[in-house]
């Protein structure tokens, strides 16, 4: 399951300010803001220092929407998403004078995980759906040790929220008692201490 991973720009003035700012703001996706923009940004501060030039950065990772919202209303330089903006976005952005400009830096995986102790091997498509929309809700439904499954999503301001459902659940709706966690790391810190958990994360945190 693959996924967009980007950064969204406002096209007139953006690389100007930022490249005059001593700090240079991104908010946006965990999926990007937790790691990759880490990597990036020491990245480019390296190639500032070769030319004397200080920068900094305050990256905030608080979810695709966020980092669409950021750049909307002027709060970020840089925003970053797990999916492309929204057409309401784009016409949001537009309605407040802002036109954004996306640049692609990565595509993803997305990997579902269980705890270390779960003897299961695999999960159908149609198993996952079914666990996730609520239709399952227990592990012995899929041939597992017997226990109440615990599943594990991303909150509604996650691009892997909406790009799971799309992709994994036929566009259902998540089951009632799915739990909404802010970002990957939470969603691997749950499955590692709950043995009936099972959740989904980007690549880079699937151990």
């Amino acid at each position: 399951m693959k996924q967009f991973l980007a950064i969204i720009l406002t096209i007139f003035g953006l690389n100007v300010r930022s490249l005059q700012a001593e700090t240079v703001v991104i908010m946006g996706s965990d999926t990007i803001g937790a790691k990759a923009a880490l990597h990036l940004a020491e990245a480019f501060k390296a190639k500032m220092e070769a030319i004397d030039r200080e920068v900094g950065f305050e990256i905030s990772a608080e979810g695709s929407s966020a980092g669409v919202v950021s750049i909307t209303e002027g709060h970020a330089d840089i925003g970053m998403t797990s999916r492309p903006p929204s057409t309401k976005e784009v016409a949001r952005a537009k309605a407040v004078g802002v036109e954004l400009k996306t640049i692609m830096v990565a595509k993803d995986g997305i990997a579902v995980i269980v705890n270390e102790s779960n003897p299961i091997e695999s999960i159908s498509m149609a198993e996952l759906e079914a666990i996730f929309a609520g239709d399952i809700a227990d592990w012995s439904a899929i041939g597992a040790t017997a226990g109440r499954i615990s599943a594990y999503t991303r909150n509604t301001a996650s691009g892997t929220y909406d790009l799971f459902r799309a992709k994994a659940m036929s566009s259902r709706d998540y089951g009632e008692n799915t739990q909404k966690v802010a970002g990957n790391e939470q969603i691997a810190s749950e499955i590692a201490r709950n043995t009936k958990g099972i959740g989904y994360v980007g690549l880079a945190y699937a151990e």
